[in-house]
């Protein structure tokens, strides 16, 4: 593969090859998208090539890195995006490496016939253009959550306290089910009020096999009595927990489950030792979730991407008019359609 101005030249590596978990396990910022099992996952559910590009050392060292999926699109080419389905994922590694790996990647890419390098995070390297996208809330964690809960803002406090008062019960799911059935059937329904395609069962089964079950995150369920009525998942590792899904019962919105679960998430984070929660992504017309997150104390952070094609970031913004017509559709139609919908056109988002 290409060479760089260092001693490191840039190299593929499959995503389990031990030079790569152990510069995952050992870089500062690596996040749970770093881990090989998220992107494996990705690659496994979809059938994108996964791999990561890495400026290394003959002796094995890695200067930087980051995880790629090789994404395809009826008509498109190929795309290699860092990654596809997530909110962030940026290089690994010193300024100045980073730079020298983008370089590396980018010419790499054009030598392949790849036509586009997407990296979800901002890069500053010759070729690339950067995009404000949508915006993130990252919460910086402490060591006593009930000091961290006299920050938050009232009306998250009050929203708590309400959630106690109706015995509203949060619990770490034990088994696949509480995934692939309880998540996902409010899962389901509140992407089918929203106007969005959901994932299969099938991503979700993978998700449990591949990546919670082994210790890479837990799903929350809140529930009254043994009605469930919310639930999220929330991926792990280092320093940091994500909030990558979430649902809903729309009627239970007055008992307050969703305080209750992100007080849950909050507690046995700091209990793990974590530094922070990320809320993940909002886009910024979502003015009441972006409230939401706030209230926690949550930082709100741009989040950018950057690409070597100027349109590349378009797909993540609203939806256009086809976006809007299928959102229409969705809502008004039985919750299979929801489904089928995803299961024919999902992949083509990456």
């Amino acid at each position: 593969m290409a060479t760089t101005s260092s001693d490191a030249r840039l190299v593929r590596l499959d995503l389990d090859d031990a030079r790569w978990r152990d510069f995952v396990e050992g870089a500062p910022g690596a996040l749970p998208f770093h881990r090989p099992s998220w992107p494996l996952f990705l690659a496994e559910c979809y059938g994108f090539p996964a791999f990561a590009l890495a400026l290394a050392h003959d002796d094995g060292r890695i200067d930087a890195g980051v995880p790629v999926l090789e994404v395809h699109r009826p008509f498109a080419g190929r795309r290699w995006v860092c990654l596809p389905f997530t909110d962030v994922c940026q290089p690994l590694g010193g300024d100045d490496s980073i730079a020298r790996l983008v370089t590396a990647a980018n010419a790499e890419r054009s030598r392949t016939g790849v036509k586009e390098l997407e990296v979800r995070a901002a890069v500053e390297a010759p070729g690339f253009v950067t995009s404000e996208v949508a915006t993130r809330h990252v919460l910086r964690l402490g060591d006593d959550p009930d000091e961290m809960f006299r920050g938050f803002r009232s009306s998250t406090r009050q929203g708590i306290r309400a959630a106690e008062r109706e015995s509203v019960r949060v619990e770490t799911a034990t088994s696949r089910e509480g995934l692939t059935e309880v998540f996902y059937d409010l899962h389901a329904a509140t992407r089918r009020r929203l106007g969005v395609p959901v994932q299969g069962r099938r991503f979700f089964e993978l998700l449990w096999d591949r990546v919670l079950e082994p210790g890479g995150g837990s799903v929350l369920v809140a529930s009254v009595g043994n009605e469930p009525i919310a639930a999220a998942v929330f991926l792990a590792a280092g320093d940091t927990v994500i909030y990558k899904f979430g649902a809903s019962d729309a009627d239970a919105w007055r008992l307050r489950p969703n305080n209750a679960l992100f007080w849950t998430a909050i507690r046995d984070a700091c209990a793990d030792g974590r530094r922070y929660l990320d809320f993940g992504r909002s886009d910024h017309e979502s003015e009441g979730l972006r409230r939401f997150k706030s209230s926690w104390g949550a930082e709100e952070l741009p989040l950018v991407y950057s690409s070597t094609r100027p349109t590349a970031v378009a797909h993540t913004g609203p939806p256009g008019r086809l976006g809007r017509a299928a959102s229409f559709v969705i809502r008004r139609s039985p919750p299979v359609v929801c489904r089928v919908i995803g299961r024919a056109f999902y992949r083509y988002a990456a």
